[in-house]
């Protein structure tokens, strides 16, 4: 994948995975850094080290983007993705935000969830309606360009069990929603962009 070849604003990047999402945000920030000494580029990571595989997943993820864009700064917040875009943002600061699919899985399958009954679980769905609220209103006002990176997973057969349903169709409408906030959205297949809406 080269350069992105585009005046960069807000942008919403769905695919699969190992579909080169994170790669294009990457992209992205390296071209904004590139284009001034006085730009600043933040990622804010939405993942956690839950098991073994997960924690050398995320360390090789941390070695690659140091390697691919070393002006990239890491901010490591699973849950208070808002606040987060609030406090980096800036005119000269580009956020990058990985990822939206790993932010709702800890509001809405948060660790210890199996162990819930129905009733805790439900008592969850307010707080992340809430926290999408504040996150569309953080996007919007963003002084600075934010590249959002999430899962496009509502393309297969419809899932067994209810809590995947839930989930599949949870992350569907945060997409929606995150889409209509974002000037440029980009379905990424096999490390090519296909634009799906523009400015």
């Amino acid at each position: 994948m080269t350069s992105t070849q585009h005046a960069i604003t807000t942008e919403l990047i769905l695919g699969g995975q190992k579909s080169g999402k994170s790669r294009r945000a990457e992209l992205l920030a390296r071209d904004w850094l590139a284009q001034s000494a006085h730009h600043r580029a933040v990622l804010i990571a939405t993942g956690e080290a839950w098991d073994d595989e997960m924690r050398e997943r995320i360390a090789r993820h941390q070695r690659d983007r140091a390697e691919r864009v070393p002006g990239l700064e890491t901010v490591e917040e699973p849950h208070d993705v808002a606040a987060a875009v609030a406090q980096h943002s800036t005119v000269h600061t580009l956020v990058v935000v990985d990822c939206l699919t790993l932010w709702l899985t800890h509001w809405t399958m948060p660790l210890g969830a199996e162990a819930m009954n129905i009733e805790q679980k439900q008592a969850l769905a307010p707080d992340w309606e809430t926290q999408a609220a504040m996150f569309l209103v953080a996007v919007r006002k963003s002084p600075g360009p934010v590249v959002l990176v999430g899962n496009e997973i509502g393309l297969g057969v419809i899932p067994m069990g209810r809590e995947v349903r839930a989930f599949v169709d949870a992350l569907g409408t945060l997409n929606q929603q995150v889409a209509q906030a974002c000037p440029r959205v980009t379905l990424m297949a096999a490390g090519l962009p296909l634009a799906l809406k523009t400015p």
